[in-house]
């Protein structure tokens, strides 16, 4: 069982870690626009596997699920329910389907699932997002799924991320236990 000392020495490293991280973030910033750079963080997905049709009476439209938003098969993108994304433990690159009623009303479903992998990181909080330290990445949290889980700021959570792919978000799968 670790100790008080034992503890505050860990924190104090992570700090130390994030605050190299974010030094890192704006060291790069500065050489990229010193040398009119860019480097293109945003993962770009291709929208042409994707389908639009219908079945009775509704619309059914397929999408990939981004993060906060989704792609749908027109290429455009929309937002997604974030009660639903946490809920549904969803990851980027997951295949949706939505069903838009006669009425209004969006059914949703998950129809491809992508490989998953599960690994163990600390909650920390960058200017008002939740986020994940996990394998020496960070990865943004949705608020929701914090809430919806109890999380807090220091707990230790089982997140899930793409088995094969970038992603730049995990979804939170469970809070883990601590020892009192």
């Amino acid at each position: 069982m670790p100790n008080k000392k034992q503890l505050t020495a860990i924190r104090d490293f992570i700090i130390t870690a994030e605050k190299s991280i974010k030094s890192a973030k704006k060291l790069l910033k500065d050489v990229l626009e010193d040398n009119n750079l860019t480097l293109d963080t945003n993962i770009q997905l291709d929208t042409k596997w994707l389908n639009a049709y219908s079945s009775d009476d509704s619309k059914i439209i397929e999408w990939v699920f981004t993060w906060e938003e989704m792609l749908w098969a027109d290429g455009n993108k929309y937002p997604v329910p974030a009660n639903y994304s946490s809920k549904s433990k969803l990851v980027q690159w997951d295949k949706l389907k939505v069903t838009i009623t006669p009425n209004g009303k969006m059914l949703y479903k998950q129809i491809a699932p992508i490989n998953r992998s599960f690994i163990t990181g600390l909650v920390v909080k960058e200017k008002e997002k939740f986020q994940v330290v996990a394998e020496w990445k960070t990865y943004d949290l949705l608020t929701a799924a914090v809430t919806h889980f109890k999380a807090s700021i220091w707990d230790t959570v089982t997140v899930i991320i793409p088995e094969w792919k970038e992603a730049t978000f995990a979804a939170i799968d469970l809070v883990v236990p601590s020892e009192q």
